[in-house]
């Protein structure tokens, strides 16, 4: 008998149980002797189970795994679902012990080992009851919620290091608990973190993980168009004004209350208002992160990795962002990554060109080659104007080749179906020109403009293939306005020529009918277009070339006539006899294209319409 001293300072004996050893228990069972079997679930399924009972138990299924086979299937799932992350440190340990001897010892169990510990990717579910509806969501008020997501790792890598084929049931798994993206932010948020966490320890499943979450976030990213975003931007903001003037002058708010409500503003200034880009916003954080944190060792840019994740991040590049049309923000992974070291930018171009060159690939896959590496060289401040000079070398040199090859073929028409990449890269050509000019002309005129006359660019838009009338007009006249101000080419007589040729497409709709003019023909977006989501452009506006708007002195420029002498006065043949009207003006309506198709005019920091009265 303990005296009461010896009582309090002597360990907690083992706490009351019943049936007797968990050998003994198995052992009956398998005679077919169920009562005490029944007796042991229901007592590992109690949620009032203290922490001593669970380690009790733990103890004993640790010597018994070897019992543990197929058909006590139900048992071990009990076991997997027991609430071992919020108990103490002895839980904890304990149940990690547990699990590293389960799989070693009967792999068969290994899946919904697996799925126990994904399942806690998220925060805990609550349940919120409001006017007699149940509510269910993640819990965002867990302290613990950091500490348990380190512990799911750890045992995830217990796991790994018992039974070295995890990766490959561990990925399926990965992919059938991502959370659905009307989930809340929060949700998705710790889902995504923890899934790029796994790619530290399991390099293996590295491409295949940046696969699954850059595909959601594809899907994200379509299914919010940018003129969506602003306009729940605009409506979100008008919305506050018109709150903050009822309530202005209701109230003398207390100094110290003030600094709080500012606090607050602040806060929700950094929220979308569209709530899709919401999440966008917060999940591109976390990519961004992820790969400055790869790419970069105590600092200091680690090249080794940073080339590793470079080849990962292109082979998802071509298997996903490359095919989709018109994504706004996904793909600016690609022009982050590429910041980092100018070798990468040129791979990155390299891989694009010969994307764009290769007759094998798909016209539509080189024609979005053509577009992205016009959009990566206007934009990437990173890119130094060297760079630039040599990717249009390679770029007119083609053309100038494409032209060669179809100027006396049976397909020397204006036609998108048959030559959508050279319009394409007519258009990369163009749109470089337009953002790049002045760093072109820059130091040296003279020399800047000798190596412009050196593309011929008069070649390629007296061309029969017509490039002027496909591009979209926005850039065609900005890239007629700069090309006639330093005297490289005279695009106006064809342009009014093609303005002219538009033929009216009518569509029957409820509404009536409707006259269309297409002009967009390549069907053409630029993947660099301003990133306007909140948080995320943190990191992409310091590196990104935004349109700058043209003085008045920079348009009264534009539109002085050019001195006798030149392409104006000469004779094209490709009008054959057609003499100019000089009764327009050069330019385009705005919102005129398709509602799926971006455009330098559809949004702030890129060149608005222009524009220029046709020469008299």
């Amino acid at each position: 008998m303990l005296g009461a001293d010896e009582f309090i300072s002597s360990p907690p004996r083992k706490t009351v149980r019943f049936g007797g050893t968990l050998t003994e228990i198995l052992l009956k069972y398998e005679k077919g002797d169920t009562t005490d079997f029944e007796l042991l679930k229901h007592q590992l399924s109690d949620p009032d189970i203290k922490d001593a009972q669970i380690i009790n138990w733990l103890h004993e299924f640790r010597a018994s795994v070897a019992y543990l086979t197929k058909e006590l299937e139900q048992l071990v799932n009990i076991l997997l679902k027991l609430p071992w992350l919020r108990r103490s440190r002895e839980v904890v340990e304990e149940y990690l012990c547990f699990l590293g001897n389960l799989v070693s010892a009967q792999t068969v169990h290994l899946r919904p080992c697996l799925r126990m510990i994904v399942s806690q990717f998220v925060p805990p579910r609550i349940t919120i009851r409001e006017d007699d509806v149940d509510i269910s969501d993640s819990d965002d008020d867990d302290e613990n919620i950091s500490e348990n997501f380190d512990t799911c790792h750890r045992a995830l890598q217990t796991v790994a290091g018992y039974v070295p084929s995890t990766p490959q049931f561990l990925m399926p798994i990965l992919v059938e608990f991502f959370p659905f993206i009307n989930k809340s932010e929060r949700t998705l948020e710790c889902y995504v973190h923890n899934l790029l966490r796994v790619t530290v320890y399991l390099p293996t499943l590295r491409l295949q993980i940046l696969e699954l979450i850059i595909e959601k976030l594809l899907k994200l990213d379509v299914s919010t168009p940018q003129q969506d975003i602003e306009d729940a931007e605009e409506a979100a903001n008008n919305s506050a004004s018109d709150e903050k003037s009822t309530e202005e002058g209701l109230f003398d708010m207390e100094e110290d209350e003030d600094r709080k409500g500012n606090k607050v503003v602040s806060a929700s200034m950094e929220r979308m208002a569209h709530p899709l880009a919401e999440r966008l916003d917060i999940l591109m954080t976390i990519l961004f992160s992820y790969i400055k944190d790869v790419c970069h060792v105590d600092g200091k840019l680690d090249i080794s990795n940073t080339k590793d994740l470079y080849r990962d991040l292109v082979s998802v590049f071509d298997k996903l962002i490359l095919p989709t049309h018109a994504s706004c923000h996904v793909q600016y992974f690609m022009f982050y990554i590429c910041s980092f070291k100018l070798g990468l930018a040129e791979a990155f171009l390299d891989h694009l060109w010969k994307k764009l060159q290769d007759p094998n690939n798909p016209s539509v896959i080189r024609q979005t080659a053509g577009s992205y590496i016009g959009s990566f060289l206007a934009r990437a401040k990173f890119i130094p104007i060297v760079t630039v000079k040599a990717c249009l070398d390679l770029l007119v040199n083609w053309l100038h080749k494409y032209i060669d090859n179809q100027d006396t073929g049976a397909n020397a028409y204006c036609d998108v179906a048959l030559h959508g990449p050279f319009y394409s890269t007519c258009q990369a050509v163009f749109y470089t020109l337009i953002f790049r000019h002045k760093q072109l002309l820059d130091g040296s005129l003279r020399k800047g403009l000798a190596y412009l006359q050196s593309l011929n660019f008069e070649r390629i838009v007296m061309c029969q293939l017509n490039p002027l009338k496909i591009c979209i007009p926005s850039v065609v006249n900005l890239f007629a306005a700069i090309t006639r101000k330093y005297q490289l080419v005279f695009c106006y007589t064809i342009i009014e020529r093609n303005n002219r040729q538009f033929i009216p497409v009518v569509r029957s709709g409820t509404g009536g009918d409707l006259v269309q003019t297409c002009t967009n023909p390549l069907d053409s977006f630029f993947p660099f277009d301003p990133y306007i989501l909140k948080r995320s452009k943190k990191t992409i506006d310091p590196m990104y070339q935004f349109w700058e708007e043209l003085s008045a002195e920079e348009l009264e420029n534009l539109k002085k006539p050019i001195k006798k002498g030149t392409s104006e006065d000469e004779d094209d043949d490709f009008l054959k006899g057609e003499t100019p009207q000089n009764d327009g003006v050069v330019g385009i309506a705005p919102n005129s294209y398709e509602s799926n198709t971006r455009s330098p005019v559809s949004s702030i920091g890129s060149p608005a319409d222009c524009y220029v009265p046709y020469p008299l």
